[in-house]
Parts: C-alpha cells; structure tokens; sequence
C-alpha cells in the first residue's frame, strides 16, 4: 500500500479536475502543455526586467543577469537531481533517485503514475520552470550588494536542499499532500518559500551602503510595467498550466488569474488614492504581481467571484507590510518578503477559507463547512516558513565560507554591473568607464640610478 501513495494521491487530485480517464496521449493536452512551459520560462526574462528596472542604472545588468543565470544554473540542477528528489518515490519527506541524470524520464506516458495524458519528459521539464523562477524571485532582496559568484552557488545549491523538499512535501505525495494542505500551483512552494528565503539572505548580507542615506530610486519605470505585462502573460501558464490538461480546470484557473489581479489593482490604487493623492506605475506593477501571487495556490479550488474577492483582500496586508519594510532597517531590496511571501501567506490561507468542492471537486473550505481546512493551510505555512527560513541562512553561512557574499562598498559604489560583468547598461560616448583600470594607468619610467634622465 505504501508504494501507492502518489499514485492515489494524484488521481485522486486529478479525478476531481474533470481529466481524461484514459492514460492514452492526448494532443490537446500535450499542445497545451508544450504552450504552457514556455509561458512559465518567459517568466523569469520577465522577472528580469521587473526587477533590472527597479534598480539604480549601474546595477541593472547584475539585476536582470541573475534572472538569467538561473535559467542555466537551476535548469541543470533541476534536470540533473532536484526532479528525482522533489517529484519520484513515494516517501514522506525526498524523494529517491530513480530520475537521477533523468533516467527513467522519456517519451512515454505520465500517466502511468496517474491519469496525466502527456508525456513524462514533457511533465518534468514543465515543473522545472516552476524551480528556475522560485530561485530567480529571491535575487530580488540581495540585488545591488551581492557577488555574482556567490549567487551562482547560492541558487544553485537552494534550488535542490530547500525548493525540492518542500515541493516534495506538498506536490509530490510528502506530508504535507497526507494532511490534505492543498497548493494549486505554488502559493507555499514557489512564493512563501521565495519570500522567506529572502528576507533571511537580506538580513544575512546587510544593507546597501547607501540605504537610508540617500533615495534609491528605479532607473527604467516603462520596464517595470514590461515586466509586470509579461510576469502575467507568462503566469497563465504558471496557473492554468497546473491543470496539467486543456480542460475546463484550466479555464477556470485562467480566469481567476485575471480577476484576482484586476480586483488587487483597484483596491492598491484606491489605498494609493487615499493615503497619498496619487497612483503610482510601480505600485500598480506591484499589485499585479501581488494579486497574481495571492491567486496562485487558489487558482482552480475557488469560484471567479471568490477570486476577486481572494485580490482585493491580498492588497492590504502587501501594502501595508511594504510600507512597514520601508521604514524598517531591513534591506528588502525590492520588497521580495512584501509581495511574495506575505502575497503566498495571504493566498495559502484563504485558499482554506474560500475553496468549494462544489466548484474543485475536491475539498471545501471555511465557507462551506469545513474550517479545519484553515488550519491545515496554516500550519503548511508555518512548515515552509520555518524550512526555508532554516536552511537558507545555513546555506548562506556555508557559501560565505567557501566566496565572500556580499561586494566590497568599492565595488557597490562603482556599481555591480562593471564589477561583476566588465558591462554597462548604457554608456555615454565610447567606454564610459574604464572597465580594466589596471592596464589603462600609465607606468611611470624608473629614472636611472646616479644618473639624469
């Protein structure tokens, strides 16, 4: 019976989504699983312009490359070892390694392990983009301070001992699916998860030197609101993705991706409208991403009308929790613990108040009955915050052990795209700065001993 436990617990997750009952490849469901992988990618180039322009001009190539780097560093991670451990065998905490190297993964039907109709191969690269864009948020509290090397490793290293044993627990068969903690797509294990990993490495690396000193301001706002646009885009994907088929699932999961953000948008714009007379382009930015966040673990366990309501409640405790973080000592860069870790916290619970079975076919939550969902919720919260929060700080320890992690106030006032790439973002003229300042000093000639020149 105990080798059964992921085959039942994803059929019986899948028989309530309206999914195929026969184990047969389906077109449409692998055509819009091919689609759907590819929106999830775009999302972290995306992520790297929402967050390249939030960021001082010297230090939007850094910004923007560790977004990039983590579409290398954590793919191959993920292909290599984070799949075998997060998603195979059927313990309750990691996974085995019968995926090591991805053997065993191919082009035969997933669905021998449940009634998915794509192929395993197709599948497995699919949740992997779910691994790249978790690691790829956190970079948002440690820009503009840390060394790129030690984030390589940092990321790396994170993306298998702390995203995969948490998407272990909740998705693939842990303790956390037996208590019966439900995460559409990702609410604990990519946002509470990213959220709270980051709080941890800005608190582990110090603030900028120039926070609290003077206003740091976003050079590029257009390409905030670009990345905003495509963090969307792609998060159809992300949610309606989840379904795992072109199915009525999907639909419902692509609706609510975009009621839930729309109602966040009004209520954050009437909070700005209140407080300061004014709506801002980031802050609009912001609540799209916010209300995406708050939405995701609900996206296909709620009615649209309960997704709108799930965006306008998210709005007040990021808004508030940003406001807080901004007069705080603490380093947030760009507001990671604020928008995704409160958004995720905020979604995961109410996702235990608002979901219907009538609606998921699944389970019910507070409002139709069954409040013990809430506290199911909660305390899947409270795992992923206390794991995350744990194995981050220690892996930032080890990494600062082996490469310093944060740049030398030198190098952060140079700016970290010279510093870390020999690059600019924009130059004035030819060669705005001196990238190799060593050879371009003259070498004064040595006069001769008991002699003139």
């Amino acid at each position: 019976m105990k080798n059964l436990r992921i085959p039942i617990f994803l059929a019986a997750m899948l028989a309530g989504l309206a999914f195929a009952e026969d184990p047969e490849f389906s077109a449409a469901d692998t055509a819009w699983m091919l689609v759907a992988t590819g929106l999830v990618l775009l999302m972290t180039p995306a992520l790297a312009f929402f967050y390249g322009g939030l960021v001082r001009s010297k230090n939007a190539l850094n910004t923007m490359m560790m977004s990039f780097s983590a579409l290398g560093f954590v793919a191959v991670a993920w292909a290599l070892l984070g799949y075998t451990l997060a998603l195979s065998g059927d313990g309750n905490f990691i996974g085995d390694l019968r995926y090591l190297f991805l053997n065993n993964v191919g082009m035969e039907n997933k669905g021998a392990i449940a009634s998915i109709t794509i192929p395993h191969m197709l599948w497995m690269i699919f949740q992997g983009t779910f691994a790249i864009i978790t690691a790829a948020l956190v970079s948002g509290a440690v820009v503009e301070r840390m060394r790129f090397p030690a984030f390589l490793l940092f990321i790396t290293l994170w993306s298998l001992l702390v995203y995969a044993p948490i998407a272990k627990w909740v998705w693939g068969g842990g303790f956390l699916a037996d208590l019966g903690a439900w995460d559409f797509a990702g609410g604990t294990v990519v946002h509470i998860n990213s959220g709270i990993a980051a709080v941890v490495a800005a608190l582990v690396l110090g603030a900028r030197k120039d926070f609290g000193r003077q206003a740091i301001l976003p050079h590029n706002v257009p390409f905030v609101l670009l990345g905003a646009a495509l963090l969307w885009f792609g998060w159809f994907g992300f949610n309606a993705g989840s379904a795992w088929a072109a199915s009525a699932t999907a639909g419902l999961a692509l609706t609510n991706t975009i009621l839930a953000p729309a109602a966040t948008i009004v209520v954050w714009s009437l909070i700005d409208l209140m407080r300061t007379g004014r709506v801002t382009a980031v802050g609009l930015a912001t609540a799209i991403v916010v209300g995406l966040v708050v939405i995701t673990p609900a996206a296909a366990f709620v009615s649209p009308l309960f997704a709108l309501v799930m965006g306008a409640i998210g709005a007040f405790p990021s808004y508030y929790v940003l406001l807080w973080r901004a007069k705080s000592g603490m380093d947030d860069s760009l507001d990671v613990f604020a928008a995704h870790g409160i958004g995720g916290i905020t979604g995961a619970i109410l996702t235990g108040v608002f979901a219907q079975k009538s609606v998921n076919g699944l389970f019910d939550g507070l409002i139709a009955g069954n409040p013990a969902q809430v506290l199911i919720q909660a305390f899947a919260v409270l795992v992923a915050v206390v794991y995350s929060g744990a194995i981050t700080f220690v892996l930032l320890k080890l990494v600062g052990a082996i490469t310093p992690l944060k740049a030398s106030t030198k190098e952060e006032g140079v700016g970290m795209d010279i510093t870390q790439h020999g690059e600019e973002a924009y130059t004035s003229g030819e060669g705005a700065i001196l990238v190799n300042t060593e050879a371009a000093m003259p070498v004064a000639k040595p006069k001769p001993v008991g002699g003139t020149d």
